[in-house]
C-alpha cells in the first residue's frame, strides 16, 4: 500500500492507527472480561481516544497543502515512512481489528500483540515527528510518543508480572 507522505496524509494515517488501537483495546477488553487485563485494555482504549483527538486537531490546523511537507530530494523519507506504515500491524492491507483479534486465543497473546502494536506506533510517530516542519506539530507528536512509550512500559510490566518467572 503506497501513501503520499505530505503532512495531511501522515496525520490521517496516525488517526487510523489510533482508531484501530481504540477498537482493538475495546474489543480485547470485552473478549477477556473478566480478567486481569480487561481493565488495562479499557484504560488504554480511553487513552487511544485522546490520542485520536490530538491528531484530528492537528489535521484541522494544518495548512492546505498538497506537496510533500519535507524537503526530500531523494524521496528517502517518503519511502521510509511508507515502509513503516506498511509494517504497522493495523495498516497492513486486508487486515481488520476483528480479524486480528479473532486469532488471539488468550490474554498472553493479546498482551504480546498490544506491545507490538504500541512499539510499531512509537516507531511510526518518531518518523512522523522527523518529517514535521512545524514546531507545534513536533511538540504534539512528542507528547504522543511519550504516551505510546508509556503504554509499552505498562503492557510490558503487566506481561512480565503475569508470564515471566
Amino acid at each position: 500500500m503506497l501513501y503520499p507522505f505530505n503532512a495531511h496524509e501522515a496525520v490521517k494515517i496516525a488517526i487510523t492507527i489510533e482508531t484501530n488501537g481504540l477498537e482493538f483495546y475495546n474489543n480485547a477488553a470485552k473478549k477477556f472480561q473478566p480478567s486481569k487485563t480487561s481493565e488495562l485494555f479499557t484504560r488504554l482504549a480511553k487513552e487511544e481516544e485522546v490520542h485520536k483527538a490530538i491528531f484530528t486537531k492537528m489535521l484541522q490546523e494544518l495548512p492546505k497543502e498538497e506537496a510533500p511537507s519535507v524537503f526530500d530530494p531523494n524521496n528517502e523519507m517518503d519511502q521510509y515512512l511508507q515502509m513503516m506504515a506498511g509494517m504497522h500491524i493495523f495498516l497492513q492491507e486486508k487486515t481488520s481489528v476483528d480479524k486480528i483479534l479473532s486469532g488471539v486465543k488468550d490474554e498472553k497473546a493479546a498482551l504480546e500483540l498490544a506491545i507490538s502494536f504500541e512499539k510499531d506506533s512509537v516507531n511510526f510517530y518518531v518518523q512522523l515527528k522527523e518529517a514535521s516542519k512545524d514546531i507545534s506539530d513536533k511538540v504534539s507528536v512528542d507528547k504522543l510518543i511519550s504516551e505510546e512509550s508509556k503504554h509499552v512500559r505498562v503492557l510490558s510490566a503487566v506481561y512480565n508480572k503475569l508470564y515471566s518467572g
